[in-house]
């Protein structure tokens, strides 16, 4: 498995790329710099068990994570990858890991119930995202993307919202999860877009890319990913028919354009 020319023979070692934020369950900031907690690392560490590959996580800002893997820096970006057509035209796609739908996070007490409520408002996301392109189906709000060059760009979008430089934050729906006991910010409603996640390899790694996607449709056909899912977030439905896919390249992906579900608030 042709994986880094700096490893020795037998060596098996797979980096993977990630941004270092707190974002529970889905990931927490790192205690060390070397070891992560959470959905994403569970289910990346057992993929790696299945290789019989050492595991590495390489963490820097959000904008370096897919040029890491393109130059071999990394194996793969593992963190939040919807499988989305202009990071498809950067990086090879495994099959999806994960779907979730998408919601908007807004100040606590704020009237915001659906996408029109938001007409004035600045709302953000992350630059060049899924989340990015259903905020630009909202009519009437400014889009302030965050390019992600810092250390946690998610961190960086809750303190724009806290600080009112922005009125919403546009984020899959799993990335709130933990702050819903947080009395700063409340869920104002979620739209059933569907994103697919998968681990993004270099273009000119296809070997490898085949070599993780096997691996996670062996985790996923013996139910290691559902017991993962189920540990982290028993809060979301495990999506098993959607999960039985052929890897990430050929996954059509479920309102990308913002387009089709219709939204809906929280209970």
């Amino acid at each position: 498995m042709d994986r880094t020319k700096s490893e020795g023979p037998g060596v098996n070692l797979l980096r993977l790329a990630c941004i270092d934020s707190e974002v529970p369950p889905l990931f927490q900031r790192s205690r060390d710099g070397v070891t992560r907690g959470g959905f994403e690392p569970a289910v990346a560490a057992e993929a790696a068990r299945e290789i019989g590959a050492r595991l590495e996580w390489l963490m820097m800002p959000w904008s370096e994570m897919i040029p890491a893997v393109q130059s071999h820096r990394a194996e793969a970006v593992w963190c939040g990858q919807g499988i989305i057509p202009s990071r498809q035209a950067q990086v090879d796609f495994t099959r999806p890991y994960a779907i979730f739908h998408e919601s908007v996070l807004v100040r606590k007490g704020t009237a915001v119930h659906d996408p029109s409520r938001l007409e004035g408002m600045r709302v953000a996301a992350i630059a060049d995202s899924a989340n990015e392109a259903l905020a630009r189906t909202f009519a009437g709000i400014t889009i302030v993307p965050f390019s992600g060059d810092t250390d946690d760009v998610f961190g960086d979008m809750l303190v724009a919202l806290e600080r009112d430089d922005v009125g919403a934050v546009v984020d899959d729906d799993v990335a709130f999860l933990g702050l819903q006991s947080d009395d700063r910010f409340e869920i104002a409603f979620t739209v059933e877009t569907g994103n697919r996640w998968g681990v993004g390899v270099a273009k000119d790694r296809r070997h490898l890319r085949d070599e993780i996607d096997q691996a996670l449709g062996a985790i996923i056909a013996d139910g290691r990913l559902a017991s993962i899912w189920r540990e982290w977030m028993p809060a979301l439905p495990y999506p098993a028919t959607l999960l039985s896919g052929t890897s990430g390249d050929h996954e059509s992906v479920t309102g990308e354009d913002g387009s089709g579900p219709h939204p809906s608030s929280p209970d």
